[in-house]
């Protein structure tokens, strides 16, 4: 078993898709071992995007990020970083397979519901920016 990291974006909570998304993933196959509901600082949206500082949407997506509540969870199951990214389908709803958290909830790319740990490093980077140890279980 691995963890990885998934966070229910602005768009997602305010549209009240939230629950939907947990059961999605539970129903996928995932244990919930740590759950939140945070309002980022900037000044934590700029940290925990910093790996995309030179793009041309980091500003955006700080900015996007830093607008409402936000969902971070931790999530268990076997090959758990591979598994996500294939349960929340493509960054850009319009090319996600249907069933996939993105194809369901998802607006656009910029705002696309869900984010999900791309490696098994940044999983444990981006898990301990939220959670402290013991506040995972498991």
């Amino acid at each position: 078993m691995s963890q990885t990291l998934a966070i229910i974006k602005p768009d997602a909570t305010g549209a009240g898709h939230a629950g939907q998304i947990v059961a999605h993933l539970e129903s996928s196959g995932f244990a919930v071992r740590a759950l939140r509901m945070t309002t980022l600082t900037l000044a934590q949206a700029r940290s925990f995007y910093e790996v995309h500082r030179e793009r041309p949407f980091y500003s955006s997506l700080v900015a996007f990020m830093t607008s409402g509540p936000c969902i971070p969870i931790v999530l268990e199951a076997e090959n758990a970083v591979a598994r996500l990214r294939e349960t929340i389908g493509a960054t850009d709803p319009a090319q996600a397979v249907e069933g996939t958290v993105r194809r369901l909830y998802a607006e656009s790319i910029e705002r696309n519901a869900i984010h999900g740990s791309d490696s098994d490093d940044n999983a444990r980077r981006e898990i301990a920016f939220f959670f402290p140890g013991s506040e995972v279980l498991g």
